[in-house]
């Protein structure tokens, strides 16, 4: 019969040894690979005291976006919500009333602006999509929650905290962003 592969190695059938059957040389060898182990860097973080660096593409839960003024950036165009292969971005727009221009930039706005984040895979292509730089996808984990209402994101949970308000939790939701150049 031919082999297959080169890897095949022919089992011996010999009776066991002394030393062998007695397994001290298998036990020395796993307590040797033990212990070598002990002197190894630990690859645990203590998680609450300490974090791990982010690989500069990951991709986490998803922002809106303000300028520097407070006003939101989204237009309700709808690209984001066309780009999600997942379908999990849901919105409805309204026009901007008088007296709203500190709110939206532009005449038209997201009224309604919802993640499903159960269906979202957070490919990013919603960030690509997006011409007004309305959302991104920040360097924070979705949280844990055991009710499945509790993982579609509405409007207020979604946007920025405003800059102008509280500029300490704006710069900690742009993250890394802020040292980016903004795009107009």
């Amino acid at each position: 019969m031919q082999a297959l592969t080169t890897k095949s190695k022919e089992v011996s059938r010999e009776p066991m040894s002394f030393w062998e059957k007695m397994y001290l040389p298998a036990i020395f060898k796993g307590m040797m690979i033990t212990f070598s182990h002990i002197f190894k860097k630990k690859p645990t973080i203590n998680y609450p005291e300490k974090k791990r660096p982010f690989s500069p593409v990951f991709r986490g839960l998803q922002i809106l976006n303000r300028d520097e003024e407070g006003r939101e950036n989204c237009t309700a165009c709808g690209l984001c919500a066309v780009a999600c292969p997942a379908e999990a971005i849901t919105m409805e727009a309204a026009e901007r009333q008088p007296g709203e221009e500190n709110l939206y930039r532009e005449e038209k706005y997201a009224a309604k602006y919802e993640i499903n984040m159960l269906r979202c895979i957070f490919c990013g292509l919603c960030e690509e999509a997006c011409p007004k730089d309305a959302i991104y996808l920040s360097e924070t984990f979705t949280p844990a929650d055991y009710q499945r209402k509790q993982f579609i994101y509405g409007k207020k949970d979604l946007l920025i905290p405003h800059p102008t308000e509280d500029p300490e939790a704006y710069k900690k939701a742009l993250g890394n962003r802020a040292k980016k150049e903004p795009v107009n």
